[in-house]
């Protein structure tokens, strides 16, 4: 298989949890919040710093106006001049790099597809679902009241999607961008892990 898996997901469907099942699998890391925390140690911003910056991106146009320069295609001009969280990128996109150095996993969100695009080793996912199969895991799964169920969906894909389209310069929408996209609500996520699995060359 190729080592590395990367998973962008719709919020609601899924995705980190078929994540961790496929890195129980293969007995390989899995990584989601664990980006941040060692990305907070090793560039010594607060965890909290990382968060506010993916919380920033609800709005595109504020989102834009609050990174200040768009860090796309100026990875190699180094900090100088960079917004705060165009360095918080960079921090974290050096962890992504540096635990694909270390061998296989699992890697959930943060742009990693993008990130890591230049290596022939890595697979990337992308997790989707019908709305009503997303509102009954965001009730189930993360206890949020039915009445907000499909405003909370709708806000958290809009900030993921703004969050890649800002960083990457391509929409997060564009399924070109995948090698396999699955859809949960049909397979389920234990097939959609064995999918999974057999497109790897299991």
């Amino acid at each position: 298989m190729k080592k590395i898996i990367t998973i962008s997901r719709q919020y609601g469907s899924g995705g980190r949890e078929i994540g961790q099942k496929l890195a129980e699998h293969y007995n390989i890391p899995f990584y989601d919040n664990e980006i941040i925390t060692r990305a907070a140690k090793e560039s010594g911003f607060a965890e909290e710093t990382f968060a506010r910056a993916e919380d920033k991106a609800t709005n595109s146009l504020l989102y834009s106006l609050a990174m200040g320069i768009n860090v796309y295609g100026n990875q190699d001009f180094g900090f100088s001049g960079l917004s705060l969280d165009d360095r918080i990128f960079l921090a974290q996109s050096d962890v992504i790099r540096k635990v694909a150095e270390e061998g296989p996993c699992i890697i959930v969100g943060r742009c990693a597809d993008y990130v890591l695009k230049e290596r022939d080793d890595v697979c990337n996912l992308f997790i989707k679902a019908a709305m009503t199969f997303r509102i009954e895991r965001a009730i189930s799964e993360y206890g949020i009241e039915e009445s907000k169920a499909a405003d909370v969906i709708m806000k958290n894909d809009k900030r993921r999607g703004n969050y890649y389209n800002y960083h990457v310069g391509e929409k997060w929408t564009d399924l070109n961008n995948y090698d396999l996209v699955i859809r949960s609500d049909l397979f389920g996520i234990d097939n959609a892990v064995k999918s999974i699995c057999t497109y790897l060359g299991e």
